[in-house]
């Protein structure tokens, strides 16, 4: 057998060498903590409570505004303002939405019609952030409402329980300028919404109010090109008879055009004043993150691409890995939080379980 001989000089730089070149193709690995995160806002406890008649009043003079809407993917700024504001008692979830537009029109006036086919303002809430047993609600510049429970994201092919009301749901419009009239150019119109929490109860399992707790929401805005058609606003087609693609604004931007990703929702917290403070989740970056390597998992199996079953990252200078787990016949992505010790979970289907 011929023994190979190497230098110590040699060997020195063979190994600088190649330390050079692992550097080079070694990408840096992921920082989580830094990654773009859903929108927070804080609702304050309403020490008087707001009468919903759809005006802006000083009642909500204890709430701030909410950022402007974006368009829906974060990349566009819509091309009329919307803002939200939010306050709560130990009855009601109260919203009130300032809609800016130049046009104010709608013709649907049945409950529970696709509301989104008129210019719109949408409300979704998850309660528990599980991604799963989610609530709906629409509502047009006519005040009529459409309100929807889904079991899971449509993702799913689940059926929507279109028949589930919100009982005791309390709305009201005004208008700054005039409903359906195509001779004036108005300002836009306001919406005040009042929610009962025991009407919330089926998304909310434990049946308590979120006092200093978080829940995940959204907030969306549908609005439509249009045409005149008898001195009457329709929606705008193209040359080839299709109706044009409406817009969408949101609160906190989904990053894709569907509405139907509650992962990717903002954080509204219920804060009683109590607290000198109020953190965001600290777990919010990691779960975008897991989410993301999910959805990828997902597309690239569907495709029939190769796909990684374990993703590395840095969490607070710590190193995490999500893995793919099998338990009691269910698939599982995990990834233990290295700060809280807490081990997150999403389930094949999508839904977050969490453990201790």
């Amino acid at each position: 057998m011929q023994i190979l001989k190497i230098s110590k000089a040699r060997f020195v730089l063979s190994s600088l060498l190649m330390g050079i070149l692992v550097s080079c193709v070694t990408p840096e690995r992921e920082e989580i903590k830094d990654l773009e995160v859903p929108r927070m806002y804080v609702a304050n406890f309403a020490q008087d409570s707001p009468v919903i008649d759809g005006k802006i009043d000083e009642v909500w003079d204890q709430a701030k505004y909410s950022e402007d809407y974006i368009d829906i993917e974060g990349r566009k700024t819509p091309l009329y303002p919307t803002q939200m504001k939010i306050l709560w008692d130990q009855e009601f979830l109260f919203i009130l939405a300032k809609i800016e537009e130049p046009h104010v029109w709608g013709n649907l006036k049945q409950r529970d019609t696709v509301i989104f086919y008129n210019n719109d303002f949408e409300v979704f809430i998850d309660p528990d952030g599980d991604t799963h047993q989610y609530m709906e609600l629409e509502i047009n510049s006519l005040n009529t409402a459409w309100d929807l429970f889904l079991k899971r994201p449509y993702r799913n092919k689940v059926k929507v329980d279109n028949a589930w009301n919100i009982e005791g749901l309390q709305s009201a419009v005004s208008y700054q300028g005039t409903l359906n009239d195509p001779s004036d150019t108005d300002l836009g119109w306001t919406l005040e919404i009042a929610l009962p929490w025991k009407a919330l109860d089926r998304g909310n399992d434990s049946g308590t109010i979120p006092v200093n707790q978080f829940w995940r929401m959204n907030f969306s805005r549908v609005n439509w090109q249009f045409d005149l058609v008898n001195n009457k606003y329709v929606r705008k087609k193209d040359k080839n008879g299709k109706y044009l693609p409406e817009f969408n604004w949101v609160w906190s931007p989904q990053g894709v055009i569907n509405m139907h990703v509650p992962e990717r929702w903002g954080y509204v917290f219920f804060s009683n004043g109590t607290l000198n403070e109020i953190n965001y989740p600290e777990e919010a970056p990691l779960l975008q993150w897991m989410y993301g390597h999910y959805r990828t998992f997902l597309e690239r199996t569907k495709k029939g691409l190769p796909r990684s079953e374990t993703q590395t990252a840095q969490f607070h200078g710590k190193e995490i890995r999500m893995e793919k787990i099998l338990c009691n016949d269910t698939l599982y992505w995990k990834t233990e939080n290295p700060i809280s010790k807490k081990s997150y979970l999403i389930r094949n289907d999508g839904k977050l379980e969490m453990s201790n």
